[in-house]
């Protein structure tokens, strides 16, 4: 089999318009999340996110392109532009032909429904543009760095809710692995953040009305967050011949299902997803420093996946650090394990553990290290990404230094 490497990554999220902002911000402990701006923010009950602010789509794309391009493609590619750049590749010829993309995303073109709607229902209108349709597919996103940069492999969209990057990315790695393609964009988006979004979320009754407070005893929900982030995977000896800077190496990769429940998480599958991406790569359990935690800071999702890592780690559990960095961006829901994945790869080469903020109290169903409120220095050489979504989804990566 072959061997997977990161050699580039963007994004743009609440915390930051680059990687280098966004990883300052996680090692400072910074919370992007605040008072959404929004229209209509007043009928809401949920009056804050992780929102991308002072964002103007003018200075980066040129009308044609706005047409087309709904919130969260502009985020992926902006995203995809600095991975991309940062790889030194360019995509020609038989690279070309042999690279290609998957990206996650639950939501599509949300603010391009949400404005149409308005359009249709409350302004009466009887038209619409003749591009809404490939503005708010899913899809879109994909499609849209496959022809800025000429990648003519395999191109999709995945949509498995909050763990809809990391299916994405899992399935990126099994195509450079398998020999499939040489190189693949890959990462998620989301921007759900608009009123009828937001509107819906809060029907589920699992948001927070002022905090993300992960493994807190006192955590009283979830907050949405927006943004994007994309990671260049190619094949190592690909990105050797070529003295390719290396970010990290992915070593593996597990997906299960609970066929459970649609909303409520499972322990015993969460455990066993973890369980298979160490044996996919071939590590052992004391091997693991650091798990970014799914960590949504509700009460069911947090202690049911500490429970879950006990399982799966035993002993090791109480050596492990875990920390959920949605504690400063909020949950970005199918572009989320793109953007933890910067974490992952900050772990391994600088050496930075980011650090759950907005811990307050202790819960003693949640007793593991969960690097509370402050960044840690300490050097480890294999992380965990874990990602457990509605509909019982469940999708966790392996990454080791290099």
């Amino acid at each position: 089999m072959k061997r997977v490497v990161i050699t580039g990554q963007g994004t743009i999220n609440s915390l930051g318009t680059s990687v280098a902002q966004t990883q300052e911000a996680m090692r400072e402990g910074r919370c992007g999340i605040g008072p959404l701006e929004m229209r209509d923010v007043d009928r809401l009950s949920i009056q804050i996110g992780g929102q991308v602010k002072g964002y103007d789509p003018e200075a980066v794309f040129n009308r044609q392109q706005i047409v087309l391009y709904d919130r969260f493609t502009q985020f992926t590619l902006l995203s995809a532009r600095e991975a991309i750049a940062q790889s030194g590749l360019t995509f020609v010829g038989d690279l070309a032909a042999r690279s290609g993309v998957v990206l996650g995303n639950s939501g599509g073109g949300m603010n391009t429904l949400d404005d149409n709607y308005r359009t249709v229902y409350e302004d009466g209108k009887n038209r619409v543009h003749p591009f809404v349709v490939p503005k708010l597919m899913n899809n879109a996103a994909a499609s849209h760095v496959s022809m800025e940069f000429n990648l003519k492999g395999p191109t999709f969209t995945v949509a498995t809710a909050c763990a809809s990057s990391n299916h994405a990315m899992g399935q990126a790695f099994m195509f450079i692995r398998s020999g499939m393609a040489e190189v693949m964009v890959t990462g998620g988006s989301e921007s759900m953040l608009c009123f009828g979004g937001v509107k819906a979320w809060e029907g589920l009754r699992v948001m927070s009305k002022d905090a993300c407070r992960p493994f807190s005893a006192n955590r009283n929900g979830m907050v949405q967050g927006e943004g994007a982030a994309v990671f260049v995977f190619e094949e190592y000896e690909h990105a050797k011949a070529r003295r390719a800077d290396i970010i990290a190496e992915v070593i593996g990769f597990a997906m299960t299902s609970d066929a459970a429940d649609i909303v409520m998480p499972s322990k015993q599958n969460a455990a066993r997803t973890m369980t298979l991406a160490m044996q996919d790569a071939r590590i052992n359990p004391e091997e693991v420093g650091y798990i970014n935690a799914h960590g949504t800071g509700t009460a069911a999702n947090d202690k049911t996946e500490c429970a879950a890592v006990a399982d799966a780690f035993g002993h090791h559990a109480n050596d492990l650090m875990i920390s959920s960095t949605k504690s400063m961006h909020g949950h970005l829901i199918g572009g989320t394990g793109a953007v933890e994945l910067l974490a992952c790869t900050m772990a391994l080469r600088d050496g930075i553990i980011a650090p759950t903020i907005g811990y307050e109290e202790a819960d003693p169903e949640c007793a593991l290290d969960v690097v509370p409120n402050v960044a840690r220095e300490v050097e480890v050489d294999v992380v965990l990404s874990n990602a457990f979504a509605f509909g019982g989804l469940n999708a966790v990566l392996a990454l080791r230094r290099i």
